[in-house]
């Protein structure tokens, strides 16, 4: 239920520049109470600071103030326009029996089943606009998101309102959804310089050769066989035959 606050007021003669000069200058500013049900507008001083006090509630300027004037009954009023600086004046306008637009609150509830799942619960509305009586405006409208799945969105047109409430909109707009989370993709490492270059011997270790390769010229004389000396041609005598 919205709730409610009091407020003293005082009706005024006159309207315009010079009388709202006056009033501001006894620490009153003038106000309008208009609607439906009055024939003429009714203009009262009201005092700024009690108004600041009557909107101090969590509704704020959905609050319903019960206006209390010098020499009328009560009536039922709702703040809708105000101004403290010095200007040419402040409404108080009154609906009582009038629907209003005002900004409500909205509240998701419930953990949904996409969520459970691995899902991400995004809120597209934090309040909606919806016209309603000022004796039904609600502090919040609660909506139940646990049924929603994987991938699947809650529209306007979807939304169960409370009795009396009603959303004036020709688009059938997103409440909340439930996004499908981003895979991460998994990267194969590039090749190191050791995996793409093959491994060498260890030091000192001999390569093997290629077929048909010469081996080296060191390792050839080493392994080509001595030729042999040649002889010497003895005498007759037995002796060494001089040349």
């Amino acid at each position: 239920m919205n709730p409610r606050a009091t407020l003293q007021a005082k009706p005024r003669d006159g309207a315009g520049k010079g009388p709202a000069r006056r009033l501001r200058g006894q620490g009153l500013i003038p106000a309008v109470v208009y609607g439906r049900h009055l024939k003429t507008p009714q203009h009262i001083a009201v005092d700024p600071l009690a108004i600041k006090h009557a909107v101090a509630t969590p509704a704020k300027l959905n609050t319903l103030i019960q206006l209390k004037l010098d020499g009328s009954a009560e009536t039922l009023v709702l703040l809708k326009d105000f101004q403290l600086d010095p200007v040419t004046r402040d409404m108080l306008h009154v609906r009582e029996n009038e629907k209003v637009k005002v900004k409500v609150p909205l509240i998701l509830i419930g953990k949904p089943i996409g969520v459970q799942e691995g899902g991400i619960l995004s809120q597209a509305r934090r309040e909606l606009e919806v016209w309603a009586l000022p004796t039904a405006i609600p502090d919040k409208i609660e909506v139940d998101v646990s049924h929603l799945k994987m991938a699947q969105a809650l529209h306007i047109n979807d939304v169960k309102l409370p009795e009396g409430i009603a959303v004036k909109t020709t688009v059938n707009f997103t409440v909340a959804v439930v996004s499908v989370p981003e895979k991460e993709e998994v990267v194969a490492p590039p090749p190191t310089a050791e995996a793409a270059v093959p491994a060498e011997g260890a030091p000192g270790e001999a390569k093997p050769a290629a077929p048909g390769a010469a081996p080296p010229a060191g390792e050839a004389k080493a392994a080509a066989p001595a030729a042999p000396a040649p002889a010497k041609k003895e005498d007759a005598k037995g002796g060494e035959k001089k040349k």
